[in-house]
């Protein structure tokens, strides 16, 4: 299959718009996991320090035989190192375990603003874009005043990872996002848990499109130019989850989605919740 379509970072790195997110899979899942979507088609891989399975995820990439300059890896790090040299410890022990030079994409996993250090992380890692070790400077779960203090330090994330599907759209997120350049990429794109998939409206674009629920609900965000990762390690899920981009909502089906916004009570909260 195909790989999917990109988009352009503010870094000059290519993002595909579909990856596969690997928690909560362990080493060995992860192994298995990635080298299968990785012969599937997938180019996007996303981990993170916090998911302990990065030396599988570097398996799984070197089993595939895939060159690296084909990859975009992205990972996350903890708060613990939300400092300067703290990030660069970081970075030293993914990029171990994954056994990569360089990661294309890196991330600080929650801002944890009650330590004060979120706009120093993000400081972190632009000194390793300046040296070529990181293709590109990321954000999870920033809000946008979080982001906001980032920017009046003169720095823009190229991307920004946030809890996002078709109930919890995030448009004034995103709406932020857009107005810096900043790339959204969602997390937990399928609404894992919450019904999402068994929405009647969802239900009824697929049949009209003869597509899965979950296919209609990743097309919801590539269309918007929004990234998304859902993490599957089902072979026929895995090939169905890219086999995304030969199909078109229509205006009305996509409002009909947003119809489906449950509010915000239940994203998580990153003044409150971070590790």
């Amino acid at each position: 299959m195909a790989p999917a379509p990109t988009v352009l970072l503010r870094s000059g790195a290519h993002l595909p718009l579909l990856g596969l997110g690997t928690w909560p899979l362990n080493d060995a899942e992860a192994a298995d996991t990635v080298d299968l979507a990785l012969r599937t088609g997938y180019r996007l891989i996303d981990t993170a320090e916090n998911y302990r399975n990065e030396r599988g995820v570097g398996e799984g990439i070197r089993r595939s035989g895939v060159p690296r300059e084909e990859l975009f890896v992205t990972t996350k790090f903890n708060r613990e190192h939300h400092s300067r040299e703290g990030v660069r410890r970081a970075f030293e022990t993914s990029a171990g375990l994954l056994g990569l030079d360089y990661v294309d994409l890196l991330l600080v996993h929650w801002p944890n603003p009650g330590q004060g250090r979120h706009v120093e992380a993000v400081e972190g890692i632009v000194a390793l874009m300046e040296e070529g070790l990181v293709r590109a400077v990321g954000t999870s779960n920033y809000k946008p005043a979080h982001l906001q203090q980032v920017i009046d330090a003169g720095m823009i994330p190229d991307v920004n990872q946030i809890q996002l599907d078709p109930q919890r759209p995030r448009i004034v997120d995103r709406a932020f996002h857009n107005e810096y350049g900043i790339v959204t990429q969602a997390w937990s794109p399928l609404g894992q848990g919450s019904g999402l998939l068994d929405e009647p409206a969802v239900v009824a674009i697929a049949e009209a499109h003869g597509r899965t629920p979950a296919q209609v609900v990743l097309r919801w965000h590539v269309q918007q130019g929004v990234v998304a990762i859902p993490k599957s390690s089902n072979p026929e899920r895995l090939a169905r989850n890219l086999d995304i981009f030969d199909f078109e909502l229509s205006g009305a089906e996509l409002a009909a989605l947003y119809v489906l916004d449950a509010g915000r009570a239940d994203v998580v909260d990153s003044d409150e919740f971070g590790h």
